[in-house]
This record gives structure tokens, C-alpha cells and sequence, in this order.
């Protein structure tokens, strides 16, 4: 197992170096500091287990947009058949009105480390 990792790994540095697109600032994502930025950025309007001015994150990863049952999204994101992931909350973080536009959020993380942290610390609240 931890041989096909760093097989994987290889392969996968191998592939930067020829132009493929590997994205460092995930390869090197920090759930702690994305915890601390979580709470500085995003618990003004969002909670982990309760809808406030957003609706709640836990469980965020692998789930559609707009399903939090009870949270008031906008027709927009009802619209979308987004399922959030690395890549799409990535978008959604770093421009939320230019990748579903009509939406309600209208705050963006512009860093790319920033947003892979963030995503990083998401991943580890499964859903409830």
C-alpha cells in the first residue's frame, strides 16, 4: 500500500514536471490552518452544525448544492447540479457569483492555499 503511494506520488511529480496540471496548493493543504481560517472567515455567516446567514458546512464534501434541508438558497443554486467537491468548492471559493451566478454569497477567497485549507479542514466534518 504505501508502495502504490509513493508510486502514485511519483508519477504524479513526474506528470508536473511535463506540464500536466498538478495543483501544489492542495498537494500541501493544511486542515489546521484551515480550521483557524474557517473560524476568522467563514463563522461570521456559516456554521459547522447549524444554518445561520449560510447554511450549515458539515458533511459539506460529496453533497449537491442548495441541500441543506430548512436553509433559504437562492433559485440559482437550487438550479445547479453541483455536487461539492475539492475542485468545485475551490471554484466556489475563489468566485462564487462568476461559478453559479445568481447566487447569494458574495464573499471569495482569493489565495489558493487558503482555499485548499479551508476545503482540507471541510473534509474532515463528516456529515452528522
Amino acid at each position: 500500500m504505501a508502495i502504490a503511494g509513493i508510486l502514485g506520488l511519483s508519477w504524479l511529480l513526474a506528470g508536473s514536471a511535463f506540464g500536466a496540471s498538478v495543483d501544489e496548493a492542495a498537494l500541501r493543504s493544511d486542515p489546521e490552518r484551515g480550521e483557524q481560517l474557517y473560524e476568522s472567515r467563514c463563522s461570521v455567516c456559516h456554521s459547522l452544525d447549524a444554518n445561520r446567514i449560510g447554511p450549515k458546512h458539515r458533511g459539506i464534501h460529496g453533497r449537491r448544492a442548495g441541500g441543506v434541508e430548512g436553509f433559504d438558497y437562492s433559485a440559482a443554486l437550487q438550479a445547479s447540479d453541483v455536487i461539492w467537491s475539492d475542485e468545485t468548492l475551490d471554484r466556489w471559493l475563489e468566485n462564487p457569483q462568476a461559478f453559479i451566478p445568481g447566487q447569494k454569497m458574495n464573499i471569495r477567497v482569493s489565495k489558493a492555499k487558503d482555499r485548499a485549507d479551508i476545503i482540507a479542514y471541510l473534509k474532515l466534518q463528516p456529515g452528522a
